[in-house]
């Protein structure tokens, strides 16, 4: 099966690592991967600002190098979210109402793709230790998202998961959120990486580099004994000793 990569901006520009992981796990799970090195963003940030005619710009470029055709995978569900329902406050009734509701029915998180396209959760990782998953309130609201990852991470060798307070809790990033109410942001990550001390987690799963970036960046203030870490790189943990 041929599918389309969308690498969304933060994991290029500050998790490569996480980009080549999702290539590896693709072509594992049998797929042809194509990647478009002309794609950027789409538009995610400046939607969620209210800057609507800025992310219609951008999502116009990301219509345009994306083939309606093909399935399309991106190892971020706020991403997938966005283009799923955001677009359709950009694009409904316009020139591109048809085509843009083709590449809406066709993106999938990479953990939602692997598991109800492929119907593939057993890749033969292994990660020891304990984990919590962290859902990222700002993928899809209409889907139970929740769902698919765990499933993954129950496949991996030597990986326990834990329950934390709060499962659903927000990380606090949110875009311009995270500038604009620094303070409530902080504490908002606080929160969620406490929760998962208290939990005795040693990672943090999530399935988004937004929530990884603003967990992780308290982490690193605080040199807190808890990282964070993206599926896609848990499931491609431990390949080496296969």
């Amino acid at each position: 099966m041929k599918v389309q990569l969308f690498i969304p901006c933060l994991v290029d520009q500050l998790y490569p690592e996480t980009a080549f992981n999702s290539i590896k796990l693709l072509q594992k799970a049998g797929c042809e991967v194509v990647y478009n090195p002309e794609q950027t963003c789409c538009g995610q940030l400046a939607y969620d600002a209210g800057f609507w005619d800025e992310a219609k710009r951008v999502g116009l470029k990301f219509l345009a190098d994306f083939s309606e055709d093909c399935y399309i995978v991106a190892p971020s569900i706020s991403c997938t979210g966005m283009v799923k329902n955001g677009y359709d406050d950009l694009f409904t009734n316009s020139t591109l109402h048809n085509s843009c509701r083709n590449i809406q029915s066709n993106i999938f998180d990479i953990s939602d793709f692997l598991v109800n396209v492929l119907k593939k959760d057993y890749f033969g990782a292994e990660l020891v230790g304990t984990a919590v998953y962290h859902h990222s309130c700002s993928g899809d609201p209409q889907s139970e998202a929740i769902k698919e990852p765990m499933q993954l991470l129950r496949q991996v060798g030597g990986l326990e998961l834990i329950e934390m307070e709060e499962p659903d809790g927000c990380c606090g990033f949110g875009g311009s959120f995270a500038v604009k109410f620094e303070g409530i942001s902080a504490a908002m990550a606080e929160q969620r990486v406490i929760s998962a001390m208290q939990a005795k987690a040693d990672f943090i799963i999530a399935t988004d580099s937004t929530c990884i970036v603003q967990l992780q960046a308290y982490i690193d203030k605080e040199q807190l004994p808890i990282k964070t870490k993206h599926i896609a790189d848990v499931l491609t943990s431990g390949w080496a000793n296969i």
